[in-house]
């Protein structure tokens, strides 16, 4: 847990001075997520964002890590906290990040008008569980 802190200290600190988080790239590293974790912290001087305050994620401009095609039959979606995934559902397409605070299921609604028959259901990112080596 100390390492991780350590690291995010380090990085805001680079971000602060350099503008760039670049040079920090390792096995499991996003920058996309790094880039935004930056800007959010730069930009929380005052109000929260609007994206801060969306309790399940927001539309994403990104491309998605995947597409999920789901029909009357499915009944659950399953994500992980910060994936962008591509959803189609009753004639209708989204791109969508699922940035949540918390791992509570909700139902699909909340993002796609009318799919109230799907749970979603979210997972820990790994990238963000702290441990020891």
């Amino acid at each position: 847990m100390k390492s991780i802190i350590t690291r995010l200290a380090l990085t805001a600190a680079l971000a602060a001075t350099a503008g760039s988080t670049t040079a920090l790239a390792a096995a499991g590293y996003s920058e996309s997520a790094s880039a935004r974790w930056v800007s959010d912290v730069m930009a929380s001087k005052g109000e929260p964002t609007a994206n801060q305050l969306a309790p399940y994620g927001y539309p994403a401009s990104s491309a998605p890590s995947r597409v999920v095609n789901l029909g009357s039959e499915r009944a659950s979606l399953n994500v992980t906290q910060l994936e962008t995934v591509q959803i189609n559902v009753g004639g209708k397409s989204i791109t969508w990040t699922f940035d949540t605070l918390g791992r509570t299921p909700f139902p699909l609604s909340k993002v796609v008008p009318g799919a109230d028959a799907i749970t979603v259901y979210v997972a820990r990112n790994p990238l963000y569980v702290g441990g020891g080596r």
